[in-house]
């Protein structure tokens, strides 16, 4: 009998964070990956790490993930190119304005270094901003970015020390008696016993939570991104544009900038399929923020999955299954939030706390206070 500590299902940042942090400490961790790791959303994300959140419990997560991202590289023994570059919302409207103030405030309460800057100084932060209309913006200089591939490598290679990380593994079904969890069956009928189990499954996460008998309320979309050649370094932090027709992007530490935009109306499923819409569209919101831009040479275009909930917070709890836990939903903020819910995961399972306030990520909440900084 093949018997574990716990089993996560879904080898991306969240379900590798989760077996790292649960190996640490002293736990027998098996990682089931379909594909390959981070062949999900994470091997999708554009890198983008921020704090600038509007509600104490997503502040202090994502301030946790920083402090944990800043570690990596003494404990992996490489570089996973993390860098606070910065974050800057812009502001465009009075409205605009207020609502990155109200976040401010809440923001620095939790003790997040970020401000208001105007126009002027927005200019000397980026220069070569088009500023036309533009009020000022919200920037925290502690946000950052960080290399994806490298992130889950080392979350990977800790993991595989004691225990294993088993790519093409397909759950097919998830052993539940007497609400609780039991083990999972794979593909060809081998079976896994574990009294703990993980929903880390990404895009896949509302298939795997019905094969416990679950409805959970997670909602795949696809959206796509972008990278070109190396730029000249600017240290452009990312900029996020809430405008209607407007995006985020970001220069990453090697020259190249990255980014993407939010569809309207959004494209559900698990999609991966490119557009040139994307391509001609992301190309002219990225140059009417920096004019300069419109000469950046495109290398390459993908899509992924963003896993919506109802409220744009992400679920992490033990569901009314024993042993049963859920880490998914992230909204688009999954390799920023990764560590932090990989290692708030592992403090609840091994020690019966989560180490942070966690009560917004609960499966039993009303979903109606929605994430205004989404």
């Amino acid at each position: 009998m093949k018997s574990w500590d716990a089993i996560i299902i879904g080898g991306g940042i969240i379900g590798l964070a989760t077996g790292y942090y649960l190996t640490k400490k002293g736990k027998r961790v098996i990682v089931l990956e379909k594909d390959e790791i981070g062949a999900g959303s994470t091997g999708r994300c554009i890198g983008g790490i921020r704090q600038q959140f509007s509600t104490p419990c997503s502040i202090k997560l994502a301030m946790k993930s920083v402090e944990l991202f800043a570690r990596m590289d003494q404990e992996f023994g490489f570089s996973v190119e993390f860098e606070k570059s910065g974050y800057l919302f812009l502001a465009f409207t009075e409205e605009q304005k207020k609502k990155f103030l109200k976040a401010i405030e809440i923001q620095r309460k939790q003790g997040l270094e970020v401000y208001f800057i105007d126009a002027k100084e927005v200019k000397k932060l980026v220069p070569g901003i088009d500023a036309e209309g533009l009020i000022g913006g919200a920037y925290s200089p502690q946000d950052g970015q960080a290399y994806p591939f490298a992130v889950i490598r080392g979350f990977a290679m800790g993991i595989s020390r004691t225990g294993e990380v088993r790519r093409r593994a397909r759950v097919v079904d998830i052993m539940v008696e007497n609400a609780s969890v039991k083990g999972v069956v794979l593909e060809g009928g081998e079976k896994l016993f574990s009294d703990v189990v993980i929903n880390a499954a990404g895009p896949w996460g509302k298939e795997v939570g019905k094969m416990a008998g679950l409805d959970l309320p997670l909602y795949p979309e696809r959206h796509e991104a972008f990278i070109t050649r190396r730029w000249k370094m600017e240290s452009i932090p990312m900029i996020v544009d809430y405008r209607k027709d407007g995006g985020y992007f970001q220069q990453r530490i090697n020259g190249q900038i990255i980014g993407c935009y939010t569809p309207v109306p959004n494209v559900p499923g698990k999609r991966t399929d490119s557009t040139f819409e994307f391509l001609k569209e992301m190309s002219y919101r990225m140059a009417r923020v920096i004019p300069e831009l419109a000469d950046a040479q495109v290398l390459r275009q993908w899509a992924g999955s963003y896993t919506m909930t109802p409220d744009g917070n992400p679920i992490v709890d033990e569901s009314e299954i024993e042993g049963f836990y859920i880490a998914g939903g992230m909204s688009g903020h999954g390799f920023m939030f990764g560590p932090a819910v990989g290692w708030a995961l592992s403090n609840k399972i091994v020690d019966g706390e989560w180490g942070l306030n966690m009560q917004e990520f609960s499966i039993r909440r009303s979903f109606q206070k929605a994430e205004l900084l989404k």
